[in-house]
């Protein structure tokens, strides 16, 4: 992990966020999306038809919950056992150490898997919004 990860954590620390947050979880996912190698074709459709889906239910610019179908449809497109590997793994090397609200969301994340994917799966479409 980079010094810029490391600043991003003390950050996360020091917004006193829940540990149970998805807002949390959804952005230590964002930081190690890039140890999750996906295709960039597959990973612009899986985008797009989730803005497909999040633009029919009115203002794509909404507030996104980690059950919302916008936020599964990617979850669901993207899901190998391979790719929930690479992302425990990647949430086991962020140095938290001595973060202990953002330890334990990292770790509650590597505890639950599904909610991890969910939640990566949030960050990839949140990232494609910001772009917007």
């Amino acid at each position: 992990m980079t010094a810029a990860t490391r600043a991003r954590l003390e950050k996360l620390e020091r917004a006193g966020h829940d540990p149970g947050s998805s807002e949390l979880h959804v952005v230590l996912c964002w930081l190690v999306r890039d140890d999750i190698p996906i295709d960039d074709g597959e990973l612009n459709a899986a985008r797009r038809r989730a803005m497909f889906v999040l633009a029919a239910g009115g203002d794509p610019h909404r507030d996104l919950g980690l059950d919302s179908v916008a936020a599964e449809r990617p979850a669901d497109e993207l899901d190998t056992p391979e790719r929930r590997g690479q992302l425990e793994a990647a949430l086991a090397e962020l140095p938290v150490d001595d973060l202990p609200a953002v330890a334990a969301a990292a770790e509650s994340l590597r505890a639950d898997p599904d909610l991890a994917w969910r939640s990566f799966a949030l960050s990839l479409l949140a990232d494609e919004l910001a772009d917007e």
